[in-house]
């Protein structure tokens, strides 16, 4: 009996996971995305995901069941197909033409019986109010009835060693019982739990609901922190002494903002929404994206205050950024705030450097020297500014050699250690 034929629409931080974990499972999977210069790395074995090492990407590649591809012929005959490509805002408003794209690209593929999940990140509808019918039309056939669809929000964890997709409970969901059963079963192949929900409404809200919760609690933690600097408190010791309550609470810790695809956009796909929908604001939404979004500046104002303390104007400083990407322990890079404050400082007149280990080269913003962590850059720097706390770096070298250091994940200790 064949294997079961797997195309995957996208081979990004989402994508590529789910298509290493299909190979593992015994699915043919073909890995489609537009980007030709990341297939051919793929294809050459060369992984730019931290989650997918060269081993495993290698692995499934000799198993000859991994095909990354620009073609959508390549698609012909697929049983299931996944849908994993990037849901941006474009001027607050969502920006869906990269699912529109791939809907019209497969919908010619698609045939009777087959399977078609959608798992990027949206408002509640769009399974069903944009896919299917893109499906619909350039396949002529009808769902349900003729194909199966369904939703599967991604919970991908960049850089988690802990969660991955194999063990990340995974909520399912179809336009009918049939298509539920399908895609449930699919995923009971690649993950230990599945949880199904009776609509694709339910699947997408659920997402949703999961980064808006993100997205107002750090929120409330950054303006608890700025407050907590002016009344001179210490938030941090705050934070940690009320983490010991065993109920009723979960700590946030203060970052330099949000980034990442996730929680910058998705909770604004919400608020959108509902805007659009009901004609009212999501106000808890809206003023915690607008928090976040202060966080850099403030980091970058704390920054130049700091300097100032020291007799240094931010004029000509030359400052050393410690990690870029949004996340630690990854080279994710977008809508970093770290990428904001290197920016805003750069604005002011500053000389910046930075140290990220894991961020490709020509993703690093113009103007930025990428330096490696040693002790003479750190004695050459008017000041560190610790952005992204990658595990790699070595935060003693930093606190031994530093004149002075403004530390926005809690991570550095000594005297010339300011916290945000």
């Amino acid at each position: 009996m064949n294997a079961q034929k797997l195309v995957v629409i996208g081979q990004g931080y989402v994508g590529l996971p789910l298509a290493m974990r299909a190979v593992e499972a015994g699915l043919d999977v073909v890995g489609l995305d537009v980007d030709a210069d990341r297939v051919k790395r793929l294809a050459s074995g060369e992984s730019f995901v931290e989650d997918i090492p060269a081993d495993r990407l290698g692995r499934a590649l000799a198993s000859g069941r991994y095909r990354p591809s620009t073609e959508y012929p390549d698609a012909e005959g697929f049983d299931i197909c996944v849908i994993t490509v990037p849901t941006p805002l474009r001027d607050g408003v969502p920006d869906l033409s990269f699912v529109e794209q791939a809907g019209t690209a497969v919908g010619p593929y698609v045939r009777r019986g087959c399977t078609v999940v959608l798992e990027s990140t949206t408002y509640p509808g769009t399974t069903e109010d944009l896919l299917r019918p893109l499906l619909e039309a350039a396949s002529g056939l009808r769902s349900p009835g003729d194909f199966h669809l369904g939703y599967s929000p991604e919970r991908i964890d960049p850089g988690n060693p802990t969660w991955r997709l194999e063990n990340t409970p995974k909520v399912v969901s179809g336009v009918d019982a049939a298509s539920l059963e399908r895609v449930d079963g699919f995923y009971r192949r690649l993950v230990e739990r599945t949880v199904p929900v009776d609509s694709t409404r339910v699947a997408e809200l659920t997402k949703l609901i999961e980064n808006t919760f993100r997205q107002v609690n750090i929120a409330l933690i950054n303006e608890l922190a700025m407050a907590s600097h002016q009344l001179g408190i210490d938030a941090w010791q705050a934070i940690e002494a009320a983490s010991s309550k065993p109920f009723g609470f979960m700590p946030f810790r203060p970052g330099p903002g949000v980034g990442g695809h996730c929680l910058p956009i998705d909770p604004c796909y919400l608020s959108w929404q509902v805007k659009r929908t009901l004609g009212r604001p999501f106000r808890f939404i809206e003023l915690a994206d607008d928090i976040n979004h202060q966080m850099p500046e403030h980091v970058a104002q704390r920054v130049m205050a700091g300097l100032n303390r020291i007799g240094r104007p931010v004029n000509g400083a030359r400052l050393l950024l410690l990690g870029l990407a949004y996340k630690k322990n990854t080279g994710d890079m977008r809508d970093s705030p770290a990428v904001d404050v290197a920016r805003r400082l750069q604005a002011l007149g500053a000389d910046v450097h930075a140290v990220e280990p894991y961020a490709e080269p020509q993703h690093i913003p113009g103007g930025v020297v990428l330096v490696d962590l040693t002790a003479r850059e750190v004695a050459a720097a008017d000041a560190v500014v610790l952005v992204t706390d990658h595990d790699s770096f070595d935060y003693d070298l930093v606190t031994r050699h530093a004149r002075y250091v403004f530390d926005t994940r809690d991570r550095c200790r000594g005297a010339m250690v300011e916290r945000l």
